[in-house]
């Protein structure tokens, strides 16, 4: 598997990732909270390792870190830290200032075109290691076009997910030829020109992606107050919909769409992930 990683990380985040997806579960099993050496007795490492192994991933001790995968640290997130779309805007947080802290740029596919379900278009595609698993990679010429995460749905259940999205398009294998973008993409190295997303949704869609990119790291808001952001307050429902048709997972970042009572709702590559990454930007986001 390729690398998303900078070279001095290596392809550990992945290890890392799979440590990690194991300590929800022994978290989630726990009764109270666990202490440091039953939390690396649970993952049958030492205490000093798994130490370390944490600290490398999160930025911040395992005891710390237990606290962001609680099962109700999405509540706490939706008291503390929801963003309204309007008011990230208020402070510059737009959808180009997160884009830029993503070292993104990006474009729509024309809705015609869209409706072609990709007929005429190479798709490129390759696996590459991420903070978060096995990581599915796929770009056109003008861009990354979809990311899937394969941790907890298999590596075929992901291909076949973003190969289904556009059924008329042909599929050709080339990590190489996505490999800058993907480093770009995820701030792995320093770039003069940012990644390219190549996004291809119906309009509607469109429109709910681009309110996912107003919300700051560390941060989350509800479906109900991106329906209203974009001019459509009854339509919740859509909107969910459109955040789990999301095709470029983490870098549109739906997973910090929770629902108004707090639950974590859906997530279309696993709620473990979802929970990881929320704990990974929460942690990152403190320490600043």
């Amino acid at each position: 598997m390729n690398e998303i990683t900078a070279p001095s990380a290596a392809s550990s985040d992945a290890y890392h990732f799979g440590v990690i997806r194991r300590a929800i579960d022994a978290i989630d099993a726990a009764e109270a909270p666990l202490s440091l050496e039953a939390l690396a007795g649970e993952m049958g490492m030492s205490a000093a390792h798994f130490q370390r192994v944490f600290s490398a991933w999160a930025g911040v001790s395992p005891k710390r870190f237990q606290q962001y995968l609680t099962l109700g640290h999405a509540k706490s997130l939706l008291a503390e830290r929801f963003t309204t779309l309007e008011a990230a805007q208020s402070v510059g947080l737009s959808g180009t200032g997160r884009l830029h802290d993503l070292f993104l740029r990006w474009e729509a596919m024309s809705p015609g075109a869209f409706a072609q379900g990709g007929a005429g278009l190479e798709i490129f595609w390759g696996w590459f290691d991420s903070p978060f698993g096995p990581a599915l990679v796929m770009g056109t010429q003008r861009g990354i076009c979809g990311l899937s995460f394969a941790a907890e749905m298999g590596e075929q259940a992901a291909m076949a997910g973003l190969r289904a999205r556009w059924p008329r398009a042909t599929f050709a294998e080339d990590p190489a030829r996505l490999r800058g973008w993907v480093l770009t993409a995820f701030g792995m190295r320093a770039a003069r020109d940012k990644a390219p997303l190549y996004l291809m949704g119906a309009p509607f869609q469109i429109k709910v992606w681009e309110a996912l990119l107003r919300l700051p790291e560390g941060t989350v808001t509800t479906y109900g107050e991106i329906a209203r952001s974009i001019g459509a307050p009854g339509a919740a429902r859509a909107v969910g919909t459109a955040v789990g048709r999301n095709p470029v997972g983490y870098l549109i970042p739906c997973h910090r769409v929770i629902r108004g009572t707090g639950g974590l709702g859906g997530y279309h590559w696993g709620l473990p992930v979802k929970r990881a990454m929320l704990a990974f930007e929460g942690a990152r986001a403190d320490a600043r």
